[in-house]
C-alpha cells in the first residue's frame, strides 16, 4: 500500500506540473493565432495511450513518462519535422511569427511553473500557517547524529547561532537545506561560541555516510512497547524515561549513552508514566539495549511535557501573499545555490543528480497533502530553471535564439536550428542517462 500511495501522489504531481507547464506554451500560441498540432501528457512515441482530436490539436496521453509537450506548427523542435520545415511558411506558423510572439510562446512554460511556484506558498500560507520551534527555545541544543556532521566538527548539544552571516532565528524545515549549502556555520557550545568552516565536498561526504538527518530536535526516550522475552516488563508503553543510573536522561540520546555505559547490568530508572515519575529497576542487555521499542512524541506532546515551545503563525488571505512571496523566492534562490554546487567540479555534488528515482523517493509513504503541495512547489521551480538553461532543445536554448534575433536583427537559419536542435537532444539524453545512471548506482551499492 505504501508504494501505492508514493506512486499516486509521484504521478499526480509530475502529471500537473506537465500540463500546467505546457499549457503555459498553448495558451500564448493559441492569442497569437499560432496552430497548435499536438497537446500531450507524456511522450507518445509510435502509439499513443489515448487521443481526441479537437479542431486543430489532438490532445493525447503518451505511454512514455518523461514529460510532454506541445507540437506548434513552423517550429524546429524535438519532432524534427523537416518535411514541413521545407515547404513555403504559412501565416499560423510559429516561425511566421514577430520574433518577441515567439519569445514569449517559448517562455509561457517556465512563468506558469514560477507562478504556480509562488501561489501553491501562497496558499499553504493561508492554509497551513506557519510552525516553527523558536532557535532561542532550542535550551538544550540540537541532535547531531549524522556521521558527515560530526566529522566536520559538530556535536549533539551544539546551538546553530547563524549560517554564511545570517542569523538562524528558527528551528525548520529550511535549516538543513541552509546547512548543506553553508561555507561556515557559527555556533554554541557550552556557552562559547564556535566557527566551523564547511568542507568543499561536504554534499560527496555526506552520501558516504549513512542517511541520518543532519540536524534534529532532541526528543525524549518514549516507549512505544515491550519487546516479546523482554525482562524489563516493570517499563510499560508511553513511560518516559527522565534517569537512568542516579544521571538525568531528559533526551534520547543521554538515556542511550547511559544504557552503553552499564551494558550486562540492572540499574535504577525513572520514567514518567501518566505525569507521576515513578521508580523502576531496568536490565540492560549485553548490546546496551533494554528490550522496548521507543517512538517519537507529536509536538502537542512536547510542548505539554515542557521540552519546547512551539511556534505557530497564521496568516489572513492578504498576509498570506507576501510570506508565500518570500518563501518562493527563498526556495528559487536556494534551488540557484543548488545548481552553482552541481556545476562546480570541487564539491562532487553532480555525484549526487538525481533521476525519476530520487523524485520519487521525496515522497513520503502516508498521504498528506500539506507534504504533497510543498514537493510540488518546489518540483515546478526546479522544472522552471531547468527549462531555463541555455540548451538548445530546452526552452532556455530556444529563448537564447530568439534573443540573439531580437538584438542582432539576424534570424539564425533553419539548418542551424536543425543542427542545434540535435546537439541539445544529445546533450540532454546524456544528462537524463546520467541522472537515472546515478539513482541506478546508488541503488545497487545502498547510498
Amino acid at each position: 500500500m505504501d508504494i501505492v500511495i508514493k506512486l499516486s501522489q509521484f504521478l499526480l504531481s509530475l502529471s500537473l506540473l506537465i500540463i500546467l507547464h505546457e499549457l503555459g506554451h498553448f495558451i500564448p500560441a493559441k492569442l497569437f493565432k499560432t496552430r497548435v498540432e499536438k497537446f500531450y501528457l507524456f511522450f507518445d512515441v509510435k502509439y499513443s495511450l489515448i487521443k481526441k482530436k479537437i479542431g486543430e490539436t489532438e490532445y493525447g496521453i503518451g505511454w512514455l513518462p518523461l514529460g510532454g509537450y506541445v507540437k506548434i506548427s513552423g517550429m524546429i523542435d524535438e519532432s524534427m519535422d523537416k518535411e514541413q520545415m521545407a515547404l513555403p511558411p504559412q501565416p499560423w506558423e510559429f516561425r511566421s511569427k514577430p520574433a518577441w510572439q515567439r519569445l514569449i510562446i517559448m517562455l509561457g512554460g517556465v512563468t506558469v511553473n514560477f507562478i504556480l511556484a509562488f501561489i501553491i506558498y501562497i496558499g499553504m500560507a493561508f492554509a497551513y500557517g506557519d510552525i516553527f520551534i523558536a532557535n532561542a527555545d532550542l535550551k538544550d541544543g540540537l541532535l547531531i547524529e549524522n556521521k558527515a556532521m560530526q566529522i566536520v566538527g559538530f556535536k549533539t548539544g551544539d546551538h546553530i547561532l547563524s549560517v554564511d552571516g545570517e542569523k538562524i532565528t528558527r528551528f525548520d524545515n529550511d535549516l538543513t537545506m541552509k546547512v548543506i549549502m553553508a561555507k561556515q556555520i557559527l555556533i554554541e557550545r557550552n556557552g562559547a561560541e564556535q566557527a566551523i568552516k564547511m568542507p568543499n565536498d561536504f554534499v560527496d561526504q555526506l552520501s558516504k555516510q549513512e542517511k541520518v538527518p543532519l540536524v534534529s530536535i532532541r526528543m525524549p526516550y518514549a516507549i512505544t512497547s515491550i519487546s516479546e522475552g523482554s525482562l524489563n516488563t516493570a517499563l510499560q508503553p508511553k513511560d518516559i524515561i527522565t534517569s537512568l543510573n542516579g544521571q538525568s536522561t531528559k533526551y534520547f540520546d543521554q538515556v542511550k549513552s547511559v544504557l552503553e555505559k552499564n551494558k550486562n547490568k540492572t540499574i535504577a530508572a525513572t520514567v514518567l508514566r501518566d505525569e507521576k515519575e515513578i521508580k523502576v529497576p531496568v536490565v540492560v542487555s549485553s548490546k546496551g539495549e533494554l528490550g522496548i521499542t521507543v517512538g517519537s512524541l507529536g509536538m502537542a506532546s512536547l510542548e505539554k511535557l515542557g521540552y519546547y515551545k512551539i511556534s505557530k503563525q497564521e496568516f489572513g488571505f492578504l498576509e498570506s501573499i507576501p510570506v508565500g512571496i518570500t518563501k518562493g523566492k527563498d526556495q528559487l534562490v536556494g534551488y540557484g545555490k543548488q545548481l552553482k554546487m552541481i556545476f562546480n567540479p570541487e564539491t562532487k555534488a553532480y555525484k549526487q543528480v538525481g533521476g525519476f528515482k530520487a523524485i520519487f523517493d521525496i515522497f513520503p509513504n502516508t498521504w498528506s497533502w500539506e507534504v504533497f503541495w510543498n514537493i510540488t512547489a518546489l518540483l515546478s521551480i526546479m522544472l522552471g530553471v531547468m527549462n531555463l538553461l541555455p540548451i538548445p532543445a530546452l526552452d532556455g536554448g530556444h529563448v537564447m535564439f530568439l534573443l540573439y534575433e531580437i538584438i542582432s536583427g539576424k534570424k539564425p537559419s533553419d539548418k542551424f536550428l536543425e543542427n542545434a536542435q540535435m546537439v541539445g537532444f544529445v546533450l540532454l539524453i546524456t544528462l537524463l542517462l546520467f541522472a537515472n545512471g546515478n539513482d541506478i548506482y546508488k541503488a545497487i551499492v545502498g547510498k
